[in-house]
């Protein structure tokens, strides 16, 4: 809780016992799931949020890019309707935050050593990025690949943050695991909140979790301080002396996607505060 500021995020099929989070750039029990893998930026970055929900919806423009080891749905290649049905997602539950999303194009590409070894800051995410991106600071490209081996296995995605985009354009971008989709295999993170969760780090969010009980936290007031990420759906979690129950419903905790319902308005006003900041939107 508290101001606001910015970072890069992973989420991870390996964790709830491990936070996948690397340092700064200057720019999911079966197993055990890593939900975000996100890099933060830092303290400098923090911005001036405005004190109200503009009333105006905020489109953003997406590329979606599906990166592939075979042309099998086992293999990450996925259909039209799968990308149609993950926008979809992204547009019901961001409606009440004032964000829609118009999907721009699709694309293919089956490359395996994409596909199994991007994550971040490794040199397959830089050849894919350099190859596919499209658009400027306001457009998102969306990927999805398999986070099978290096940096990003067992991750579920991973995000830019709004503030690192003039430092590191080509590098803009939200990565999720391909089976996260809506009606994927990854049990319990496969109603596409995983891309929901990350693009809130590319619209500036932190986790809840952020800062743990003391500290300014996540830089959004109306989100309860947070010990601990959460785990599953449990039912009055509570981490932090003196606080209220944990926000387990929150898009930016580490929650099973069936338990994910919102973002606070807070969050939504921070948003809109680091788009207009960093993306010019």
């Amino acid at each position: 809780m508290g101001n606001s500021a910015l970072f890069v995020s992973s989420i991870s099929l390996g964790m709830m016992a491990q936070l996948g989070v690397w340092a700064a750039p200057s720019s999911h029990m079966t197993p055990a799931v890593t939900r975000c893998g996100t890099t933060h930026s830092n303290a400098a970055d923090i911005d001036q949020a405005v004190p109200v929900l503009p009333r105006s919806t905020t489109t953003i423009d997406v590329y979606f890019h599906v990166i592939s080891e075979s042309t099998d749905l086992s293999g990450g290649y996925l259909t039209s309707e799968m990308v149609n049905d993950q926008i979809g997602v992204l547009n019901d539950d961001y409606a009440s935050s004032n964000f829609g999303f118009s999907l721009i194009s699709t694309d293919w590409t089956v490359n395996s050593d994409w596909f199994n070894n991007v994550g971040p800051e490794t040199t397959q995410q830089a050849e894919m990025k350099a190859a596919l991106r499209k658009g400027g600071s306001a457009s998102l490209n969306l990927y999805t690949s398999g986070f099978k081996s290096g940096s990003g296995k067992g991750l579920l995605g991973y995000a830019t943050f709004p503030s690192t985009y003039a430092s590191a354009p080509k590098d803009d971008g939200v990565v999720v695991l391909f089976s996260s989709l809506p009606g994927g295999s990854t049990t319990n993170y496969n109603l596409g909140r995983t891309a929901v969760h990350e693009i809130g780090h590319w619209l500036g969010l932190y986790h809840t979790f952020q800062g743990g009980c003391s500290g300014d936290g996540d830089f959004v007031s109306d989100t309860p301080s947070e010990g601990v990420p959460t785990q599953g759906c449990p039912v009055g979690k509570r981490t932090c002396p003196g606080s209220q129950d944990d926000l387990i419903s929150n898009f930016m905790d580490y929650s099973y996607d069936s338990c994910m319902t919102g973002f606070t308005l807070g969050q939504a006003v921070r948003m809109d505060a680091q788009v207009g900041l960093y993306r010019g939107l």
